[in-house]
């Protein structure tokens, strides 16, 4: 990958939370009920190498979450620095967590993606994920 300062990309930490939601903010990804230093912490307690994490200068310049549960595989919160963004870094970053779930098992990937995003939705069909027509997702934040 070349981009502006070719990012290491590894597994988060716990000391990483606090950067994460401002990166977050500074990613342009929109608001999430589940993204509090709290919740940031549970993911990595209950699966420390879910969160993957590209690096450069120390900075936080992408993230993507490689979620599994035994029976589905998901990704969220791909995320990259405007100024980093057009380089590769989100293939990177997915390909890493394709890795990652297809050594655990999993058989299909999702993709949640900011359908209001046009970006977004061009570049989980370009990186070959289909666009799911026929299932809709339905939420419900809890109290």
């Amino acid at each position: 990958m070349q981009g502006p300062s070719s990012p290491t990309v590894r597994t988060g930490r716990l000391d990483d939370v606090e950067a994460l939601l401002g990166f977050w903010r500074r990613a342009e990804a929109s608001p999430s009920s589940t993204e509090s230093a709290e919740d940031v912490r549970g993911l990595l307690e209950r699966d420390p190498d879910a969160l993957i994490v590209a690096e450069s200068g120390g900075e936080i310049v992408g993230t993507l979450i490689a979620g599994w549960d035994g029976w589905r595989a998901t990704f969220y919160r791909l995320a990259v620095l405007p100024s980093h963004r057009r380089h590769g870094l989100a293939t990177t970053l997915v390909r890493a967590g394709e890795d990652r779930l297809r050594a655990l098992g999993a058989k299909r990937l999702n993709a949640i993606a900011e359908s209001h995003k046009p970006g977004a939705m061009a570049f989980w069909a370009s990186a070959g994920y289909e666009l799911q027509t026929s299932r809709s997702r339905f939420v419900k934040n809890l109290p």
